[in-house]
């Protein structure tokens, strides 16, 4: 057979195999789902919404829907999240993804899901405890106190042995988890980390983050690394940092990140930011969702863990091409 024959047969397979596939899922009823999540401006939460819709085109693809909810501020994180699973369950979806930000306010709305039989993956804060907790298929996410113990680690094995750990969403689950992690890691090398909780209506207000940092790093001139739960808190601890004249002591890191962190980090301003992926947690869980409702398809992978993992000068150019691209 000659090379443009054999050219030939593999575009007339391809063109078949293509036509099946649609065939097949044509034959699919779709799935509707919907995604609960953090508001839509937040640049972590933008991140988490684009792996969920770029993975609803295979849900548009086979009749399905995916519909986003979140919040207006993070001023009633709890309660707010209770009332969205609660409107997701009006809509009788063919299956939910959430978080378990609070468990003592969301754990009732959720186990209104599991008694509806409708399908449900926990994913970004809860862990796997509330995905069987709450009758879930599966929990999409990092291990936040892991991530933690890791951040914790690597700050205490790079000399740092004082860590401000700056939460500007206390209460939270995962950010408590997250702070309890870090001061556990640092332990570990014969450091320490302390909390600062901020009131959650300074999240997204950086002049008020900002302030609040740099009046702690005043008051407390031991502290020789600080992390943040987020990366635009993390930027405004950067401009906190500078303003109280400690750059040249004080260790920033982050959990997440932006492409400001990400410079910083090239630039040797920033230690490290623990990367969770958020992109894979919408995209897997609406995946994960739309094959369960479709075909049955389940992992016996129990959890799905897309972090953590420490983003460093080390492998900081790797990362920069996918978070100008939004996905990192």
């Amino acid at each position: 057979m000659t090379p443009i024959k054999q050219l030939m047969s593999v575009l007339i397979a391809t063109t078949a195999l293509a036509v099946g596939a649609s065939a097949a899922m044509a034959e699919s009823h779709g799935a509707k789902i919907i995604v609960i999540g953090g508001k839509a401006d937040d640049p972590f939460w933008s991140k988490v919404k684009k792996g969920a819709e770029d993975a609803g085109l295979i849900a548009k693809a086979t009749g399905g829907s995916v519909t986003w909810l979140g919040p207006q501020t993070y001023d009633n994180l709890g309660p707010d999240a209770a009332k969205l699973i609660r409107t997701a369950l009006s809509q009788h979806p063919d299956a939910i993804v959430g978080p378990d930000w609070v468990a003592e306010a969301e754990d009732a709305a959720f186990k209104e899901v599991a008694a509806a039989h409708i399908p449900l993956i926990i994913y970004n804060s809860g862990g796997i405890d509330a995905a069987k907790r709450l009758g879930a298929l599966n929990y999409v996410g990092s291990d936040e106190y892991v991530a933690g113990v890791g951040g914790g680690d690597y700050f205490g094995s790079h000399g740092v042995k004082n860590v401000l750990c700056v939460n500007t969403l206390p209460g939270a689950t995962n950010t408590e988890n997250r702070c309890k992690g870090v001061a556990d890691g640092v332990a570990k090398q014969g450091g320490k980390s302390t909390e600062l909780p901020l009131p959650s209506s300074s999240f997204g207000n950086p002049t008020a983050v900002a302030q609040a940092i740099k009046a702690n790093l005043l008051k407390n001139a031991d502290v020789d690394g600080l992390i943040t739960i987020s990366a635009p808190d993390a930027n405004s601890a950067a401009n906190a940092i500078s303003q109280a004249g400690v750059g040249d002591k004080v260790k920033l890191a982050t959990f997440d990140m932006d492409e400001q962190g990400l410079q910083r980090i090239k630039d040797g301003k920033q230690m490290f930011s623990i990367d969770q992926q958020p992109y894979l947690q919408g995209f897997l869980a609406v995946s994960l969702l739309n094959g369960f409702v479709n075909y049955g398809l389940d992992l016996p992978t129990k959890p799905v863990l897309t972090g953590p993992g420490i983003v460093s000068k080390d492998n900081v150019d790797a990362t920069m091409a996918g978070a100008k691209a939004g996905a990192r």
